[in-house]
């Protein structure tokens, strides 16, 4: 089965293709069929997920998988939850995973409250108009580094510290990241839910 990725993220690519693969799913990445990007209006994982999978799912008239992610900080209320890939870019950085990183370890500065969530919806339609649009959410509470530790990963993996284990994401082997992380929880709840209802 073919299904488009509503994004152009390269890591998410990879990190999905490899959680998708025991189900025979190929995912290709909108961007190789000519989609740009779509609105992202909302203030929930969820609602941006939608929007992004339905218009995939109208410019390639294929099935597709959408993934909106990002990182809660209990100290922020939440925040920079849906705004997560652009919160460099409000302290007066270029969007980026590395000004993201400063960003936030600036702002933490003197802060003990450290306790923080990777969360992604990821949401899949079989077409734009799909009244009952398959949804998973996979969470991981963890605690923010006072430093980057560790060079894998993207995003936020060089500051997400996983208490249990005393590593960033960043530290881990991608197979066991894949295994731990807020992605692959939602992958592996969306691979039984198409499994149930789609294949």
């Amino acid at each position: 089965m073919q299904l488009v990725l509503a994004s152009n993220n390269r890591g998410k690519l990879a990190e999905l293709q490899a959680m998708f693969a025991p189900l025979g799913v190929q995912l290709i990445a909108q961007g190789q069929l000519g989609v740009g990007e779509a609105e992202e209006p909302f203030h929930t994982f969820v609602e941006n997920a939608l929007a992004k999978a339905r218009f995939a799912a109208a410019h390639t008239g294929l099935p597709a998988l959408a993934d909106d992610a990002g990182l809660c900080v209990q100290a922020f209320g939440g925040q920079p939850g849906v705004q997560t890939a652009y919160y460099a870019t409000q302290f007066g950085y270029d969007k980026g995973d590395a000004n993201n990183v400063r960003a936030l370890l600036e702002q933490m500065q003197g802060l003990d409250d450290r306790r923080a969530a990777m969360v992604s919806t990821l949401v899949a339609v079989r077409s734009p108009a799909d009244p009952e649009p398959l949804i998973a959410v996979g969470r991981v509470a963890g605690e923010i580094a006072r430093a980057p530790r560790g060079s894998g990963g993207f995003g936020f993996d060089p500051v997400m510290v996983l208490p249990e284990l005393g590593k960033t994401f960043a530290e881990l082997p991608a197979d066991e990241k894949n295994a731990r992380s807020h992605r692959g929880r939602a992958a592996q709840l969306m691979l039984a839910l198409m499994r149930e209802r789609w294949l």
